[in-house]
């Protein structure tokens, strides 16, 4: 039964870290931002995120976006510094028409840093993305 189920590939779909300046506080923060680098929309998007290591794990927080369009971008949430010594995941599940895709992406521990940072697809900014 289980080779008759579809699962289909996650293509265009990116997770990244982005270092912003914060025009209210004066700071620069990291964000978590879901790109649609895709020809479709993508819709129903639901998230969810937590950090976790050896001996510490976060509260698992969820999102959901309307949609994202292609060629778009979506914020997903802030992060805050003192989790970058965990490994932070991002459980996507999102529509493109009927068919759902599900995928989950990591930051792995110390790898939010802007020695990492690659130019983004889609946006006009260089962050860390997600395995």
């Amino acid at each position: 039964m289980r080779k008759d189920i579809d699962i289909p590939e996650v293509k265009d779909i990116y997770v990244a870290a982005v270092l912003e300046f914060n025009e209210d506080y004066k700071t620069h923060d990291w964000n978590i931002y879901l790109i649609n680098n895709g020809s479709l929309p993508i819709e129903t998007v639901l998230i969810v995120t937590q950090g976790y290591d050896e001996k510490d794990m976060t509260s698992p927080f969820r999102k959901t976006i309307a949609i994202v369009p292609a060629k778009g971008y979506a914020k997903i949430e802030f992060i805050e510094e003192s989790v970058f010594k965990l490994d932070n995941f991002f459980s996507t599940t999102y529509f493109i028409g009927i068919k759902m895709y599900d995928r989950r992406f990591e930051l792995p521990r110390y790898s939010i840093a802007e020695e990492n940072a690659v130019t983004l697809p889609v946006m006009d900014k260089k962050g860390v993305l997600a395995r």
